[in-house]
């Protein structure tokens, strides 16, 4: 169960060593390369990032969820405003968000604090979502317990039926987040464990970034 990453690296002979001069300009120029590179390898759900909050007791929690944009403001995701996430990040408005392609030895993870997104950013991104998908997200209460499958599937039913013919509106209960970096690290798989680790901190506006033991 041990992946050898030199055999990873032969694979992409023209990708150079990670080094710290690829973070000196911050965490998103380089972050679109390795995404880019994820989407042209294939790598099933590329956007998908593991993302890391604190509950009311201070103990982690994380879920996969996919992120939905990526600009100089942070990483963008969504989810209902009435889930565990939410709540968590409500309370503490602070993430972290991991990258994992592991076929490229490639891993990116982000921290820093959170905010709700504006109505308006909201209101675009819903517009490109599939119909289904905007049911869903009005059919379930996420988080929320269930007596069983059938139960879910009524309720996704009953919503479709509710907005037959017309346009589904973005519940009030539903939005997005963004996750402003202020510690980003990107990790390079290498061969015999001694990976490449260069850690970028934002620091009085400037990004300072130092390579780190694997």
């Amino acid at each position: 169960m041990r992946v050898d990453y030199s055999e990873v690296a032969g694979q992409h002979p023209d990708e150079p060593d990670l080094d710290v001069a690829h973070l000196e300009a911050g965490w998103l120029p380089l972050l679109r390369i390795w995404l880019d590179g994820a989407v042209r390898a294939g790598v099933p759900e590329p956007n998908a990032m593991t993302l890391g909050t604190v509950d009311a007791a201070g103990d982690p929690r994380t879920r996969t969820v996919l992120c939905k944009g990526v600009d100089d403001t942070g990483v963008t995701f969504y989810t209902n405003y009435d889930s565990d996430k939410a709540h968590q990040l409500d309370a503490h408005p602070a993430a972290s968000v991991t990258f994992a392609w592991v076929s490229l030895a490639h891993q990116i993870t982000l921290r820093g604090p959170v905010e709700r997104v504006p109505a308006e950013v909201t209101e675009r991104y819903w517009a490109t979502r599939p119909r289904g998908s905007q049911i869903g997200a009005w059919a379930s209460w996420q988080s929320h317990p269930i007596a069983s499958r059938g139960e879910l599937d009524a309720q996704w039913l009953a919503v479709a039926q509710r907005f037959a013919g017309e346009q589904v509106p973005v519940p009030d209960f539903w939005g997005g987040y963004v996750v402003r970096p202020v510690v980003a690290e990107f990790w390079q798989g290498r061969g015999d464990r001694m990976h490449n680790r260069i850690r970028a901190e934002l620091t009085d506006g400037t990004w300072v970034a130092q390579r780190l033991q694997p």
